[in-house]
């Protein structure tokens, strides 16, 4: 036991006083309460100079831990709010499952993965389904000729979608617009975004047959406001009066998504990503934790009661840290080398439940390309992972069905630009820019400048299939709301604050888990 709590503490570079570790060892649990004191000490505000050593005292204030699950608000959207002390964890995996520590404190790897759980196919019936994945159908020779069939496939795709809206069921192509006509109804898409020197915006349109200028005036409040929400390359409807030369807007039309009904559900989902499996920075301890209480052994009697309903988990993407994703990330990382990192990540998933269907795309941290649409994670890297038996793999985006709810999966590498380019949203109010893609129905719409996305021959971010939950990640930020009756996720992130976070200022959200459960939303927080 000696060796083994000492080892806790020394993988995350942590040393003992004599008096922290006599504290350690007269606790009813000392392996439970190692990885407690471990979570606390990794996440909070101590420098590793801290860490060296650490004493009694400082156990002693950083002491605790809960789960916290969210209430009804006012408005009838649902937010965190405290639950009870969890009062019972579990023995921690046992040594067939750790891993070894070098002495520059790189893990190291055992080549054989043995697993707790998993050892058999689970008898639950599933009834899963994958709707769109590209893993397979992906195409581009990078030529000009698929550039041009992958704006037609976007046009063509969101076309159909306006045209259900009754202003559109009748429209005129640009090259058809006649000498006198006074009214056009159009389906366009945006080629070029100005403003005049009276603050008027001139949006320059496009479609198959010709090209467009269209002016929004700023007196019309109301239009105006939705015209700076336009970007580059998304299409949508314009209902436009023509004047001499001029064509002036008199009402824009988003795509859109009209409000679903909701689906009756007598089970329950959990959402992740953004683990970074592999980084230094990741919080085992508290991942350990969520692990413990999917298997039903770790929270209140509610909680684990809720974590006996739970029949699917989907992980939307970096669920490792990858290897050269950014310039000197190897100094940033535990494990240096990707399918090992996969390797520890089937340590984990591979002692989950067997009865828990497993559901893993790739983000742009996930050995995958990183031009959207992402072909799912091959197997080649992820071998550990393509044995668990419970475990499927789809594309970024993806939309899969569980058990007749529909779920659009999207890692969110588009989060990056959609800031900059509409006025009002932010990386703290992710669920804004998700409802904002919902409206263009399109996951990347802008296209050439910080998304990568590859040129198909046919465009895979339109969102053609309006789901019941919509699930993101990327900006390690949790968020939730309810939208024309679909839920709209962020499942954050397992690691702590990065440094090029604290360069952007973002404060990430890290341990805390949503789920959907029976219909409602839950957040449960492995973490203070």
């Amino acid at each position: 036991m000696t060796n083994k709590i000492l080892l806790k503490f020394a993988k995350k570079g942590i040393n003992l006083s004599p008096d922290a570790y006599n504290k350690v060892m007269a606790a009813d649990n000392p392996t439970n309460f190692a990885s407690d004191i471990i979570v606390k000490l990794k996440s909070g505000d101590f420098k590793p100079a801290d860490l060296i050593s650490v004493n009694a005292k400082t156990i002693d204030e950083i002491m605790g831990g809960k789960i916290e699950e969210p209430a009804e608000d006012e408005k009838g959207d649902e937010s965190p709010s405290p639950a009870p002390e969890i009062a019972e964890t579990k023995e921690e995996s046992s040594d067939d499952n750790e891993v070894n520590v070098s002495d520059s404190g790189e893990k190291v790897v055992d080549a054989k993965i043995k697993f707790k759980r998993n050892l058999e196919k689970s008898k639950v019936q599933y009834d899963f389904k994958i709707i769109q994945d590209s893993s397979n159908k992906s195409y581009t020779s990078g030529e000009i000729g698929d550039l041009i069939s992958y704006f037609q496939s976007r046009y063509e795709k969101l076309s159909k979608i306006l045209k259900q809206r009754p202003d559109l069921k009748m429209t005129t192509k640009v090259a058809d617009i006649e000498d006198g006509q006074t009214t056009v109804n159009l389906i366009l898409m945006v080629k070029e975004i100005r403003s005049t020197k009276n603050g008027h915006r001139f949006v320059e349109f496009e479609d198959d047959t010709g090209s467009i200028s269209i002016l929004f005036s700023n007196k019309n409040e109301e239009l105006f406001a939705e015209a700076e929400k336009l970007v580059r390359d998304e299409v949508v409807g314009v209902i436009a009066n023509r004047d001499g030369d001029f064509t002036i807007a008199n009402q824009l039309i988003y795509p859109g998504v009209t409000r679903i009904q909701e689906k009756e559900m007598d089970f329950g989902v959990v959402f992740l990503s953004d683990v970074h499996i592999g980084s230094l920075t990741f919080l085992e301890g508290a991942f350990q934790k969520f692990i413990d209480w999917i298997n039903c052994e770790y929270g209140t009697e509610e909680q684990r009661r809720i974590a006996e309903d739970i029949k699917y988990l989907i992980i939307a993407g970096d669920i490792v840290d990858g290897i050269g994703v950014y310039p000197n990330q190897d100094k940033e990382l535990s494990i240096k080398d990707i399918r090992l990192q996969y390797d520890e990540a089937a340590r984990f998933l591979g002692n989950v439940r067997s009865d828990i269907k497993i559901i893993i795309a790739p983000g742009n941290h996930d050995a995958s390309r990183l031009a959207e649409p992402q072909p799912a994670v091959p197997e080649e890297y992820a071998k550990s992972l393509y044995e668990l038996d419970n475990v499927e793999f789809v594309s970024n985006p993806a939309v899969i069905s569980l058990d007749g709810i529909n779920v659009l999966i999207y890692h969110g590498e588009s989060f990056n630009e959609l800031p900059m380019a509409i006025k009002g949203l932010s990386y703290e109010k992710n669920e804004m820019m998700m409802e904002e893609l919902l409206r263009k129905r399109h996951l990347a719409p802008i296209y050439g400048e910080r998304t990568p996305l590859a040129s198909e021959l046919e465009d895979y971010l339109v969102i053609e299939h309006v789901p019941d939950i919509f699930h993101t990640g990327h900006i390690h930020i949790n968020s939730y709301k309810k939208y024309n009756g679909i839920h709209m996720i962020n499942s954050g992130t397992f690691q702590t604050q990065t440094d090029y976070q604290k360069i952007k200022n973002i404060e990430p959200t890290p341990a805390q888990v949503p789920i959907i459960h029976k219909g409602q939303y839950k957040l449960f927080k492995f973490i203070d």
